[in-house]
């Protein structure tokens, strides 16, 4: 079972007539969609409000298969997202926080979320940060790690990350707490000015981190371990609807090929550590094509492990 902790919100996403249609997202959420899709167990802990927001997130979550019964009914209202186009076709986020339900974790609560049955846990985003409950995440990551692999995605969003005090001191503990990070170029910049994604993912291997991967758009990713050196892999060619989810959907590729390679949990970290360059490049390249094929659709919308196979197999790449 892979644990996904974090925000499960609605994006309200601007049309052309000038709607805005709800579409459940929130990065951790969309990333426990997509491990679901490809067809790995796993379990939500997300606090989920009680309102028609939140039972379009429960039903949403459910119907795909995400074992949803870790997670909290909470009494605050759902955090939203207003999402629009920028000129250049890129989504801009209007988020609204203001006493939602996302991010008032305690303790309490998320100790049942530490179970036996736990090979991984994947952190994100906003939830990991933000306070008051922002703590309470990063204990849970703390105590899981000595049972199962840690992953984390920052996934920053400016507009709420430089209101938060200490923000990037967060952040960075997490990192240093994660066997596995995943993060754009545009969240590297702001995590870090002047870093380049090379040297970050460089840095990270030679501290003895057993995967860091720096996705860069239409650049492709960035990607090492430390047996493996600095990998590139380039973008997958599609037209693109828009680029909601892409990130998540390529971290649930990647998580997918590491579970399928009996690569997750504590016991494994070695294993992991010691991947080879072949093994991390063709990671990198399924999980680009599960990327590719959510921007090919509206929303965040990641592939089935049918959809991915059959992708990679028109791209001559080795299906899954």
């Amino acid at each position: 079972m892979i644990t996904v902790v974090g925000e499960a919100l609605v994006d309200l996403v601007a049309v052309d007539d000038g709607r805005y249609v709800p579409h459940p997202g929130g990065s951790p959420a969309n990333v426990a969609v997509g491990l679901a899709r490809l067809g790995i167990p796993v379990r939500m802990g997300a606090r989920i409000a009680e309102d028609d927001f939140g039972a379009l997130l429960r039903s949403h979550l459910e119907a795909q298969g995400v074992d949803c019964r870790s997670t909290i009914h909470a009494l605050q209202p759902s955090s939203l997202a207003v999402v629009t186009k920028t000129s250049d076709g890129q989504p801009s986020y209007d988020l609204r926080l203001e006493g939602t339900c996302d991010w008032q974790w305690k303790q309490t609560e998320t100790i049942a979320l530490h179970t036996p049955d736990m090979c991984a846990l994947h952190l994100g985003s906003l939830s990991a940060v933000l306070p008051p409950g922002a703590d309470a995440l990063r204990q849970l990551a703390e105590t899981a790690r000595t049972d199962a692999t840690i992953s984390y995605d920052p996934n920053i969003r400016c507009s709420v990350m430089d209101s938060v005090p200490e923000a990037r001191e967060r952040v960075e503990a997490l990192i240093s707490i994660a066997d596995i990070v995943k993060l754009s170029d545009a969240d590297l910049a702001w995590l870090r000015p002047g870093t380049t994604p090379p040297g970050f993912v460089r840095e990270r291997a030679r501290a003895g981190a057993p995967l860091t991967v720096v996705t860069c758009g239409a650049g492709g990713a960035v990607g090492a371990a430390p047996q493996t050196g600095i990998l590139h892999s380039p973008a997958q060619r599609v037209t693109v609807a828009d680029t909601i989810g892409a990130g998540d959907s390529y971290l649930s590729a990647l998580l997918f090929g590491l579970h399928r390679r009996k690569l997750l949990g504590a016991e494994r970290r070695e294993a992991l550590s010691a991947m080879t360059t072949d093994e991390l490049f063709r990671l990198m390249e399924q999980a680009a094509c599960a990327a590719a094929l959510t921007c090919s659709t509206p929303g965040a919308n990641p592939p089935t492990l049918k959809e991915l196979n059959r992708a990679l197999a028109a791209r001559r790449c080795r299906t899954l």
